[in-house]
């Protein structure tokens, strides 16, 4: 049995289209931070148990959806995420195997404002979203949540697709939020070399993606990123630098990995 887990605030524009995409799941989780939008009253009308709670983290809430499906396997999505087709009969045929890995990492197709974002860094964005109730869990991180599996994992050949950010002004209101909590996770890590991570570190983030992955084959949306995540690295080390550290809780939104 496959449980599907959401968690959600606001998300009133994406949770139809993501829902329907995973409509042939046996149970739908959707846990909702008290959205001020229709978001849970349509989770519901499309099928799903709907809790609301108080935020407790990304990796919190995420667990909580986990702890409350009553499925084998587990496949977690995020509102502005939807499952193909191909990918649908792929996680079956998966699923149904004696010799199944404790997990798999599926690709995501990454779309920027409509743009379908190839390079960069981008594309193919592993991340492992289907696994065994049993033998998984996000790991505890202020942000850039994970699933750690006990056990062996694999990767499926079908991607999700991600229709993230909608436009540069969504964008940057998210990565103001983003530095934010990154700026708390080097608080609580390894603590770098100021002077590098303020200089070297935003000049690589560009040259990586923009050069190295091939970002100028994704037109100006490809020099946009690359320069917006560099800005985004430089920021997350300066507001450690000054201590301008808050874990506000931002609305949910993951693409943000900046290096």
């Amino acid at each position: 049995m496959l449980s599907v887990t959401v968690i959600t605030k606001n998300e009133a524009r994406n949770i139809e289209d993501c829902l329907r995409s995973v409509a042939w799941a046996q149970e739908i989780i959707v846990v909702d931070q008290y959205s001020t939008d229709r978001t849970a009253d349509m989770a519901r009308g499309l099928g799903a148990r709907v809790y609301q709670e108080s935020w407790k983290g990304f990796a919190g809430q995420k667990n909580s959806a986990v702890e409350k499906a009553t499925g084998d396997w587990i496949l977690s999505l995020d509102a502005d995420e939807r499952i193909t087709t191909p990918l649908k009969e792929e996680m079956e045929e998966t699923m149904g195997r004696k010799d199944a890995f404790n997990g798999y990492f599926i690709a995501r197709k990454n779309f920027f404002s409509g743009q379908w974002i190839r390079h960069g860094g981008w594309y193919p964005d592993y991340c492992l979203r289907l696994f065994k109730k049993k033998s998984g869990r996000f790991e505890e991180r202020a942000v850039h949540e994970k699933v750690l599996v006990e056990g062996a994992t694999g990767y499926l050949k079908n991607p999700l697709e991600h229709y993230t950010y909608g436009s540069v002004a969504d964008y940057l209101i998210r990565m103001e939020r983003y530095s934010r909590l990154a700026a708390l996770e080097i608080e609580q890590g390894r603590r770098p070399l100021l002077w590098s991570a303020l200089t070297l570190r935003p000049a690589f983030t560009f040259l990586n993606m923009y050069f190295l992955r091939c970002g100028f084959l994704d037109g100006k949306k490809g020099l946009f990123l690359a320069a917006s995540y560099a800005y985004y690295t430089f920021l997350k080390y300066y507001r450690f630098s000054e201590k301008d550290l808050d874990p506000a809780h931002p609305e949910r939104s993951e693409k943000t990995d900046a290096a």
